[in-house]
This record gives structure tokens, C-alpha cells and sequence, in this order.
């Protein structure tokens, strides 16, 4: 494993913990008992409930450990804390394009990015051109279909 940080907001770490939690304690034990039974039927070779049962345990497990890595790894960041007067992670940036189209991201950590509720991951290009910046900088965003110059209107930490 990498020794790079895994910034995330507290909502983003609880969300992690809730889905290994649910995995662990729901999924998981729910699907060995399955296996169980399926195993107990005799002949494995062709039994479905068995193999299928078997794979996706395996991908439980893979998960599993993913989460832990990601969790061992976790640096919070909470945005409320944050007394910052350029863009950081976990700060909400309004920015205005050149047609006038207002624009507002959460920067997140890259395990909670959602692009419609307006979470981009601190290592998109949309961050990475908004980092460190203050309100009214233009900023040259670099998106696959062109660049695009957008001035930042606003910074808060919520």
C-alpha cells in the first residue's frame, strides 16, 4: 500500500465505516450461512447457490480490505474547522464561468466524490486548478473538451 494520505471529511469516513459495518456484520454473515447450506447439498461442482456463493465472498472480502486500507490510511479534514482564505480541501467554491453560469463544488476526498451533488475529489482537474487559489482569481480549468476560464465569486468552509 502507498503511504499517500487519504484526505476525507468526516461524513465521507463515516460512510466508509457504514459500508464496511453493513458488509461485515450484514452481508457477509448472511452469505456464509448461504454457502453453508449450499455445501451441505453434496456436490459442489455444479452447485450455483455454492460457487456464485464462493465468489461473492471473495468479492466481499476484497472490499473489505479496501475499506480498511482506506480507513488506516484516512486523514479528516473537517471543513467547519477550516479557517482558510484560499481554496483547500473541503472547501465549497462558487465559481462563474465566461457565460455567466454559476458553479458550486465541495472539494472531497476522492472516496466520496459525487459530481451531481457538486462533490469533486481534491485530485480532479477541476480541483487541482481551484487549489490554492482566493475569491476573485480566474482560473484556467483544463477539461477534455477544452479549456475554460471561470472566476471564483466565493469560498466558505461548512
Amino acid at each position: 500500500m502507498t503511504s499517500e494520505k487519504n484526505y476525507i471529511t468526516p461524513v465521507g469516513l463515516e460512510k466508509l465505516k457504514a459500508e464496511y459495518n453493513e458488509l461485515l456484520h450484514g452481508e457477509r454473515p448472511k452469505l456464509v450461512e448461504v454457502i453453508a447450506w449450499a455445501a451441505s447439498n453434496g456436490d459442489r461442482s455444479e452447485n450455483a447457490d455454492y460457487i456464485y456463493g464462493k465468489r461473492r465472498l471473495r468479492e466481499i472480502d476484497r472490499r473489505l480490505r479496501f475499506l480498511t486500507q482506506k480507513m488506516e490510511a484516512a486523514e479528516v479534514v473537517d471543513p467547519k474547522t477550516v479557517t482558510a482564505t484560499t481554496v483547500v480541501f473541503g472547501a465549497t467554491v462558487s465559481i462563474l464561468n465566461e457565460d455567466e453560469q454559476k458553479m458550486v463544488y465541495q472539494i472531497v476526498g476522492e472516496d466520496e466524490f459525487d459530481v451531481k451533488s457538486g462533490k469533486i475529489s481534491w485530485k480532479s482537474p477541476v480541483a487541482k486548478a481551484l487549489l490554492g487559489k482566493k475569491i476573485g482569481d480566474e482560473v484556467i480549468i483544463h477539461k477534455p473538451a477544452g479549456e475554460e476560464a471561470v472566476t471564483i465569486e466565493n469560498i466558505q468552509y461548512k
